[in-house]
């Protein structure tokens, strides 16, 4: 039996890189082409107003913001927020294509080159959002980490630590999401026994969570009182399902009554001011009444959630519920945008058939497994079931924790039921399983009780969504 030599192996190799490379270089431009000069949403519009007068607040976060200032003596517009975008999200999947290629897998290199066309965040990233800046830093992040040997310093250490920090300066539950990824970049040795483990867990998670609030201020951002719509949702679903006045006096009469009109499950919006018709339980009204006699909005919340602990979880698990997409029937949000919203500088998109069959393609996805935040949830827990026995561990087990903290996390802290908001959930679940499958198609013996405790999640979630829809 002849054997390659390495010289015609290693050949093989670079044309296969070289072809890898092409194809994803030419999907990228389709992307870029197809969103040019990228989507703007109603955030991202009053984001790149304050990036233009540099009068920053914190409702949306004034990193990208003052990231986007910088970026408009280049040129004005979302042109250079998109390609950063872009850039660190094909950044990402080039770092893990090719620490795949250097293993000489090129089967397993051209399935997480393939996970970047996913539709629902293939059309995401055309969108300029926070949300898509975050997943592309935490791609690229988790590249770097593939690169990393435990014998090696801190050359692609550091990069990555510092984008997970950039991250968590992007939204303020993004730590649950850099959490996993930044206790896998320490050093082995700074995690070996349970003492050095926890004490690792506690200063990664002290340096995430003080991103946000440092950076915030190192910008000079005035605050908003962003916080507070969560304090609204919540306030309002316990008013609804306790049929008790937990708001304070904003001189609304019969404010159950009111409350039970203007409540949705889905998201606070009603509560806000840009809705044709504001609650008369309004944000501002709130803000202003705890500025007025300087009370913390979070011992607010705090105090209704302990008066009426099951009214709080189920007006959570209800809405959670509903963020996942688990036992719904109607479509809740459009899964991705076509358009961008009206603004001052008439940025539009398309339409164009680029466009359109992208969009097609996530619209459609959006009716299957794929497009139920739920089920990548239940793909990350099959996957970490198996992740300790899996050679690509020092992958798989930070991707799926990742992908699961915050998935899970919204439903604490979610205030809106956008699918955008899932976008990492989605990447690094599938990241997780693509590198699973990648270990066992690579020769990993694994039991059939195994295997199937591991499909066991996916299957029953995709079940028991697929039988509630037909119901």
């Amino acid at each position: 039996m002849l054997l390659a030599s390495p010289s015609s192996s290693s050949r093989a190799m670079s044309r296969w890189a070289v072809l890898l490379a092409a194809a994803m270089a030419i999907a990228a431009v389709i992307q870029a082409w197809a969103y040019w000069p990228g989507l703007m949403t109603w955030d991202s519009a009053r984001q790149y107003g304050q990036a233009i007068d540099g009068d920053f607040d914190d409702w949306h976060p004034p990193t990208m913001e003052w990231i986007w200032r910088q970026l408009l003596p280049l040129h004005a517009g979302p042109q250079p927020m998109l390609l950063l975008q872009l850039l660190l999200y094909w950044g990402g999947f080039a770092l893990l294509a090719g620490w795949a290629l250097k293993a000489r897998r090129p089967g397993l290199a051209t399935a997480l080159a393939a996970c970047a066309i996913l539709p629902i965040p293939f059309a995401l990233m055309g969108e300029v959002l926070k949300d898509c800046l975050m997943a592309g830093s935490l791609l690229t992040a988790t590249g770097l980490l593939a690169w990393t040997r435990e014998e090696k310093g801190w050359a692609l250490r550091i990069p990555a630590l510092l984008l997970l920090l950039f991250a968590a300066t992007l939204r303020f539950n993004a730590l649950l999401a850099g959490l996993p990824l930044f206790l896998a970049l320490l050093p082995h040795e700074w995690r070996r026994t349970p003492l050095r483990f926890a004490i690792g867990t506690g200063v990664a998670l002290a340096l995430l969570a003080a991103a946000l609030p440092l950076a915030n201020r190192a910008i000079g951002a005035e605050r908003s009182g962003v916080e507070l719509s969560l304090v609204m949702f919540d306030l309002g679903g316990i008013s609804e399902h306790s049929g008790a006045d937990v708001f304070p006096p904003l001189g609304v009469a019969d404010p159950v009554a009111v409350n039970h009109r203007c409540y949705s499950p889905v998201k606070w919006d009603p509560y806000s001011w840009w809705v044709d018709e504001p609650c008369p339980l309004q944000f501002y009204a709130l803000r202003g009444f705890l500025r007025a006699r300087h009370i913390s909005g979070i011992g607010l919340w705090l105090s209704a959630v302990l008066h009426h602990p099951l009214a709080y979880a189920e007006h959570r698990l209800v809405h959670f519920n509903i963020n996942a997409r688990f036992l719904v029937k109607d479509e809740i949000e459009r899964p991705v945008q076509e358009q961008s919203a009206p603004n001052d500088w008439h940025f539009t998109v398309g339409p164009d058939a680029a466009l359109g069959a992208i969009d097609r393609a996530a619209v459609d996805s959006a009716g299957s497994p794929l497009g139920w935040p739920i089920w990548w949830l239940a793909v990350a827990l099959g996957v970490l079931s198996l992740a300790p026995v899996l050679p690509s561990r020092r992958l798989t087990l930070p991707l799926a924790s990742s992908s699961l903290l915050y998935g899970f996390g919204y439903a604490v802290f979610s205030v809106a039921a956008e699918m955008r908001y899932h976008l990492w959930t989605m990447i690094a679940a599938l990241l997780a399983a693509v590198l699973a499958v990648g270990d066992v198609v690579a020769g990993l013996k694994l039991s059939r009780i195994r295997i199937s405790l591991a499909l066991a999640p996916a299957l029953v979630v995709a079940l028991l969504c697929a039988a509630w829809r037909m119901g």
